[in-house]
């Protein structure tokens, strides 16, 4: 039986900061349990930067003003004793990278450089060139070393075990020798990232991010908050939706249509192309939809233009993003513009978080950091800049919310551990030696052809009633699944179909909440119901899982200095 007093899931930035932090405790053992190998986990796609009011480049910035710019940016969905708190610590945690070794792109002064982002009042981005998640994640990685965390690569959380409300351990497998082990933890930190691969083909999220930390918490009986709110980032590549930084638009990118026309003086006549997200995507479709967009269809797209930036600003700050729509989309956008079109991208919703200071959940000795969360910080539609951020200050303050329980906490049963072992053991058994039955490959298209078509940028009661029947329909679809593979080491037809499995299940818990907000706020934007409704929906939504059956709550807003106001960029 392996035992561990502090279990991290997930090795991206919240992950690995949660690691460190609990193993600052020598007389904890401390381990980080990863599908992959840490230093690809998805923070390393993060390019534009991370938000911290250090007010080098702006010295009117201030905690404050990044405060106001992220309740506004959230639609007022945000609860503002966090969000507080957040913005509050960013500039320590700044400091704490820097001590690191976060290689941060420096000012003529040798400050820490900062550039502008969507919805922010000032520049207060801090970044290095377009690969910022990337070195962030090395040096974390190197200091979890450093500190002893174990480290085990490419092994996959299967379940969570908790009975009577009471967290006794986990179950996972080895992916390289296929064997399920159980797992004795005194307190565990989820932190596995997003699930945008609901929408499978058009999403900027790597092809492992699939929801497994919170299908596990969902399943065991933690509620998910707000799942609805899906962030759709504007610039996807047209034809792969791979993420181009928000840091083109920073830079001053300009986004154009057929007509040549700087579109979005149309609707943010201040910020233009620096305008927050959820604008700026559905603008980019109002623009398609008017007949004013490149191509027909899912091919549609516009087009964004850097070439005034310069060879040598673009080889300096963006050359990451230069190199993928090179490599992707075929155009050297020193020279050309690039066809974009808003791709799924972030979850502002996720695990209940019940404690923003420890990131403990309902279930003591469960905590969650990252994107898998929801503490809320991010309400209803979230700041770029505020993500990588989100995931190391709250990945940091889990790891010693998840330390704390631990020394409080007993092991759990172990034989409660290892009969759900016992039970995914069996599972395993049976797929690989089924050799019929319906094409998992199709139920995943499925899935996502209706999420994009039915719960994406624009959504209406009517389509989302159908993409609620057609879900249901595949879960059913999903027990007569065979995933074709008899092999026991390195079965990852295996690993994918569980991965399925997890995102149905919160498809569907997207879905539910969708079609019951009736209004329309920061991501969420239903025709049926075009208004924001503070008087009835100003809260968060709150869906709980009682095996097959989901059941809706809702849960105030926290609102302690800035009451509601009309959005306006």
């Amino acid at each position: 039986m392996l035992k561990y007093d502090v279990i991290v899931v997930g090795a991206g930035g919240a992950g690995m900061m949660a690691a460190l932090y609990a193993s600052k405790d020598k007389n904890l053992r401390v381990a980080c349990l990863s599908k992959i190998f840490p230093t690809r986990s998805h923070t390393g796609a993060a390019q534009g930067g991370i938000n911290a009011a250090m007010g080098y480049r702006d010295a009117t910035d201030s905690p404050e003003k990044h405060f106001r710019d992220t309740v506004k940016g959230s639609d007022f969905l945000a609860d503002q004793d966090a969000v507080e708190y957040f913005t509050a610590n960013m500039p320590a945690i700044i400091s704490e990278l820097d001590y690191y070794g976060v290689p941060f792109s420096r000012d003529p002064n040798g400050r820490i450089a900062q550039r502008p982002f969507g919805g922010a009042s000032s520049p207060r981005t801090c970044y290095s060139a377009d690969k910022t998640g990337h070195v962030i994640l090395h040096a974390l990685y190197e200091q979890c070393l450093k500190n002893n965390v174990e480290f085990l690569d490419e092994w996959f959380l299967l379940s969570l075990v908790v009975a009577d409300e009471t967290f006794h351990g986990l179950v996972a497998m080895n992916i390289k020798t296929g064997e399920i082990h159980p797992f004795l933890a005194k307190a565990v930190v989820i932190a596995t990232g997003g699930f945008g691969r609901i929408y499978w083909n058009r999403t900027t999220n790597a092809i492992n991010m699939t929801g497994d930390g919170t299908a596990a918490c969902f399943n065991a009986g933690i509620p998910l908050k707000d799942p609805e709110f899906v962030q759709f980032h504007p610039t996807g590549l047209a034809s792969t939706g791979i993420l181009l930084s928000e840091a083109c638009r920073g830079e001053g990118g300009y986004l154009i249509n057929r007509e040549g026309e700087r579109f979005m003086k149309r609707y943010a006549p201040e910020k233009m192309e620096l305008a927050p997200r959820d604008l700026v995507s559905r603008s980019i479709e109002m623009e398609i939809k008017a007949g004013r967009g490149f191509g027909q269809g899912l091919e549609a797209y516009v087009l964004m233009d850097l070439r005034h930036l310069g060879k040598e600003k673009i080889m300096e700050r963006l050359p990451q993003v230069r190199e993928l729509a090179m490599d992707f989309e075929g155009v050297d956008l020193i020279e050309e513009p690039v066809p974009i079109r808003p791709s799924c991208h972030y979850m502002m919703g996720g695990i209940h978080v019940s404690d923003y200071a420890t990131l403990a959940t309902p279930v003591e000795g469960i905590h969650a950091a990252g994107e898998c969360a929801c503490v809320s910080i991010h309400g209803a539609n979230r700041l770029g800049g505020n993500s990588v951020a989100d995931v190391v200050l709250f990945g940091k303050y889990a790891g010693i919310g998840a330390r704390e329980s631990a020394k409080k906490r007993p092991f759990g049963l172990e034989t409660l551990v290892i009969k759900e072992a016992k039970k995914w053991e069996s599972k395993f058994a049976t797929m690989r030696n089924k050799t019929s039955g319906i094409r998992l490959v199709d139920i995943r298209n499925k899935m996502a052809e209706v999420m994009w078509n039915y719960v994406g940028i624009f959504r209406h009661e009517q389509e989302m009633r159908v993409a609620l029947e057609t879900i249901d329909q595949l879960l059913n679809d999903y027990e007569h699944a065979y995933i074709g593979d008899p092999a026991l080491r390195y079965n990852t037809a295996f690993v994918h179909y569980v991965e399925i499995g997890n995102l149905l299940t919160l498809a569907k818990a997207v879905v539910l909440g969708a079609i019951n907000r009736k209004e329309s706020r920061g991501s969420h934007a239903r025709a049926d119901y075009p208004q924001r409704d503070d008087e009835n929906f100003l809260k968060h939504t709150l869906i709980y899982k009682r095996g097959d059956r989901y059941e809706l709550k809702y849960l105030p807003v926290k609102i302690t200095k800035y009451p509601p106001e009309e959005r306006k960029y």
